[in-house]
């Protein structure tokens, strides 16, 4: 199956560049291209595609509210989001997550990175493992703006012992093997909670579903040490 990739940059340059390497790959295509956050809204309406690139920083409609608006409409479910961005946008990140992002990279990212991440986010997996990720998960997700909170506390009633539990271990960056491994039970085995626990809480992916973990307190953030 062939990857359908949105291109949302409003460096005409940098978007030529991420093409060119995208449409280098057997695997995946561009089809289409939008140099603002509105245009990326309505293209992404146009096509469908699996993936949209999304820069956060762009003229007019940013890329935050492009990504909460396709993220908001239905028919867009199965498109996922990928933003771009730097380490000093972390608080950006978080905001994106909860919109529904499905991960995030940095502008500086290697080749072979970008095409693994395009392929890890279309198969409806999500970049949280990371060490830096995990990070930021701590600092941020679990201590929203006021605005973006939503307590879901309620929700986790519909989970069993095993899904939450599951859940909170996604929700602390670990993949799938790690929870298998801890759990001792097989890395099938914990998919298929983690896909029960998604369906559930109506979670377009894992990202969602470890914001859910914070705002809903079955995961709290490890003690911030002040430097």
């Amino acid at each position: 199956m062939t990857i359908r990739v949105l291109l949302a940059d409003d460096q005409a340059l940098l978007r030529g560049t991420f093409r060119i390497l995208i449409d280098s790959v057997a695997d995946m295509t561009v089809v289409a291209e939008a140099a603002d956050g509105q245009e990326a809204i309505e293209l992404t309406g146009m096509h469908r595609p699996d993936v949209v690139i999304m820069d956060i920083r762009m003229p007019g409609v940013d890329g935050l509210t492009a990504t909460a608006d396709i993220c908001s409409r239905p028919e867009l479910s199965d498109t996922r989001i990928l933003i771009l961005t730097t380490f000093e946008n972390d608080r950006n990140v978080a905001k994106a997550l909860r919109a529904g992002a499905s991960g995030f990279l940095g502008k500086d990212v290697s080749a072979d990175v970008l095409l693994s991440s395009v392929r890890t986010i279309a198969a409806g997996d999500s970049l949280l493992s990371p060490t830096a990720v995990r990070a930021l998960i701590n600092r941020f997700l679990a201590t929203p703006d006021t605005d973006d909170f939503i307590a879901l506390p309620e929700l986790l009633s519909a989970l069993t012992e095993r899904e939450r539990e599951v859940m909170a271990l996604a929700a602390h960056g670990k993949s799938n093997a790690e929870i298998a491994e801890e759990l001792v039970l097989s890395p099938l085995t914990i998919r298929s909670h983690i896909q029960r626990a998604m369906t559930k809480l109506n979670a377009r992916d894992r990202a969602q579903l470890v914001v859910i973990a914070y705002q809903s307190g079955l995961v709290r953030p490890h003690p911030q040490h002040k430097s």
